[in-house]
């Protein structure tokens, strides 16, 4: 609107001063240094320097008794803020090099501009350049800002539905477990039942089962009800794996072309079902970064058996990003839930010396005899 403003301004100008001769060619002109600014959205850099030139070009007629138009000097100053609000820094900086050098032009070509004036129009120019070089740099910080703010909510939302849908996982998952406990005690206690009869001393060991079996169900229904199941859709369930399954995952990543080295410490024994369901997921989850993202060569893995904790370290000399970085990190939020829903911690980062490594420490709780 106000490109058509002055354009319209420039022209009227021109046609009341009076020039029967050159209003003709003075109203073209005027209009060829207006409306251009008009396209500055496709051609950010052209079309100022259309406006410089027609200008600096009119400078140069000789227009008997005429006058130079006061409203051509606001079309000027305008090319001065489209080189600055609309082109990189770099295109500016020359868009304000060619509208001062056309400054220059017209002051020692058109009689009719006084030298101060002239002097006057570049100081104004240069002020309104600095301006939209300053409202642009922060127009595009604040683009930058909302991209990265949507590029974070988008990173949220995907963490988030991971979670969802490891959290719906891992209640499949312990929901098999329990199924498994109650099935172990429904077929102890008809052992049991047979047994009261005929044996009563016999009948004590299925029963201390039943107990030792209903304590870790119990356990392992308090955590069940503590993860919010979003998801029923899903893959079908199979027969989950235990940490007593780890050298054959550690076999199969082999297979894949991986050089795996296991190592156990402690004393290696049972451990409640869900556990140790947990502790394999940890590790294939692992090893899948690993031979997927990571670069490695050769990992460790180490499980170790204390007295009341079960420690899981999956070493690699890749990269050291593990896929994290590139990948959103789900694997690592789907290990971190399972290690918390056992009352685990789990840590994983690059290492000092290179490579990549995840650590898992997860509270033992008694097996079944």
């Amino acid at each position: 609107m106000l490109v058509v403003v002055v354009a319209v301004a420039a022209s009227v100008e021109i046609a009341l001063a009076g020039l029967p001769r050159a209003w003709w060619l003075l109203v073209p002109a005027a209009l060829l240094y207006t409306l251009p600014l008009l396209l500055r959205g496709r051609w950010p850099f052209a079309m100022p320097v259309v406006v410089v030139v027609v200008q600096v070009v009119v400078s140069f007629l000789d227009v008997p008794g005429g006058r130079r138009e006061n409203w051509g000097v606001v079309a000027y100053v305008l090319a001065f803020w489209v080189f600055a609000a609309y082109n990189p820094l770099r295109l500016a900086v020359a868009g304000l090099g060619v509208a001062l050098a056309g400054v220059v032009v017209v002051t020692f070509e058109d009689v009719r501009v006084p030298a101060d004036e002239a002097w006057s129009v570049a100081l104004v120019g240069s002020l309104t350049w600095l301006a939209g070089v300053v409202l642009r740099r922060r127009g595009l910080h604040a683009e930058e800002a909302e991209e990265r703010a949507a590029a974070l909510e988008h990173d949220h939302r995907e963490t988030e539905a991971a979670v969802a849908d490891e959290r719906a996982r891992i209640a499949r998952e312990l929901h098999d477990v329990v199924a498994h406990s109650v099935s172990v005690m429904t077929v102890q206690a008809g052992a049991a039942r047979m047994l009261l009869n005929t044996d009563p001393q016999r009948a004590v060991a299925p029963l201390l089962a039943v107990e030792e079996t209903g304590r870790q169900a119990l356990a392992e229904l308090r955590r069940l009800l503590g993860i919010l199941r979003t998801d029923e859709g899903g893959r079908g369930l199979v027969p989950q794996p235990d940490i007593g399954d780890l050298p054959g995952l550690v076999e199969s990543v082999r297979d894949a072309g991986l050089r795996v080295e296991m190592v156990e410490a402690g004393e290696v024994r049972p451990v409640a079902p869900g556990l140790g369901l947990a502790a394999y997921r940890i590790v294939q989850e692992a090893l899948t970064n690993a031979l997927k993202h990571a670069g490695a060569e050769h990992v460790v893995v180490t499980v170790t058996y204390g007295a009341e904790r079960l420690g899981i370290e999956v070493r690699d000399d890749g990269r050291g990003d593990d896929g994290a970085a590139g990948h959103g990190g789900h694997g690592l939020a789907g290990m971190r839930e399972r290690a918390t829903v056992y009352g685990g911690v789990l840590a994983a980062g690059p290492e000092p010396d290179g490579g990549f490594a995840v650590r898992a420490n997860l509270p033992i709780e008694r097996a079944v005899p």
